[in-house]
């Protein structure tokens, strides 16, 4: 089994493991590939936020007072575009009052680095535990700027989440944000000469959208 970094959880389960090999199979249609992207983006919700904090709420119920809980600050679901947007309904299914920004990457095919092109953050952001996702954690390089333009903006509790990983991704956003924990369904052996995640599951947003 190949180390895992510090900061980093892989998510373990049967149905985590099932939707992910669907997701991978060239044979999979656009349609199946959302429905299980927005699927395992549920799945990989409520491990990423295990540890969130909440306060005492007291409701009625049909039959007596009950104490319960309530989240400590508001949620805001950060997708950077286009194929993170394919895990945005899955996590809003269970944090339906999350609130959603957009960050637009642009990488250069060339250099493989990327580019911010679009910025946009509800006004409460900063004090808001922010989730940055991206089905795909490549080089890193994008979202390592993601969360760099976050932390500018003046968000502090901030993590990332993504479908698939592999080494070269993790050394980078571990590297240049050692605060900002990981969750991932999987850690793949490794980047080929194209910057493409092997094995992986091919262009994210391309499959997702049916733009292959």
């Amino acid at each position: 089994m190949k180390s895992i970094p510090e900061g980093v959880t892989v998510v373990e389960h049967p149905l985590v493991r099932v939707k992910l090999t669907r997701l991978r199979d060239e044979r999979t249609e656009p349609g199946e590939f959302r429905a299980l992207l927005a699927e395992l983006a549920l799945l990989l919700t409520m491990e990423a936020t295990r540890d969130f904090s909440t306060l005492p709420c007291r409701v009625r119920t049909p039959l007596d007072d009950y104490e319960g809980a309530a989240l400590t600050r508001p949620v805001v679901i950060v997708p950077i575009l286009r194929a993170g947007l394919g895990m945005v309904d899955g996590m809003l299914r269970v944090i339906p009052g999350a609130s959603v920004g957009h960050i637009g990457m642009r990488r250069d095919e060339k250099t493989h680095r990327p580019a911010c092109y679009y910025f946009n953050m509800p006004p409460h952001f900063a004090q808001a535990d922010v989730i940055v996702v991206d089905p795909m954690l490549a080089t890193g390089h994008s979202a390592s700027e993601a969360i760099a333009k976050l932390k500018e903006g003046g968000a502090q509790s901030i993590r990332f989440l993504c479908v698939v990983s592999c080494p070269e991704g993790l050394a980078q956003i571990r590297g240049a944000h050692p605060d900002v924990p990981v969750f991932t369904a999987a850690v793949d052996e490794r980047l080929n000469e194209k910057a493409y995640i092997v094995p992986g599951l091919g262009d994210a947003g391309d499959r997702c959208f049916g733009t292959v």
